[in-house]
């Protein structure tokens, strides 16, 4: 009687194959990049005064994050960099280069002490 109802249960039952893979750094590596430009696009958004400028234009803050979410992950890359690019949205690179001025100095100063 078990043997049938094991018999029948594993007919009745839908099993689905499953492939294991490698996956590869790029892949990975790809997907956390994604992630990571679209929360950073998401912060810029969530900001008070880039929420004030898409209100005064006539978005609202969840639209345009819905927007967001709806983009892919191509279009995103390409608002990050341009976002990244932008003085006061972004990195300097003006940053660096005072900061290699003064390491430069320092290390002048102490060899010629």
């Amino acid at each position: 009687m078990i043997s049938r109802l094991l018999v029948v249960s594993l007919l009745l039952l839908p099993f689905q194959s499953i492939q294991a893979g490698m996956v590869s750094t790029d892949q990975v590596s790809a997907a956390a990049s994604a992630q990571a430009q679209r929360a950073m696009v998401m912060s810029v958004i969530s900001r008070a005064e880039v929420a004030s400028q898409l209100q005064s234009m006539g978005i609202d803050t969840q639209s345009a994050q819905a927007r967001v979410d709806a983009m892919t992950d191509s279009e995103v890359a390409s608002l990050a960099n341009q976002l990244d690019s932008l003085p006061a949205g972004g990195k300097s690179s003006s940053g660096w280069w005072i900061a290699a001025a003064v390491i430069i100095i320092i290390l002048v100063w102490y060899n010629w002490k």
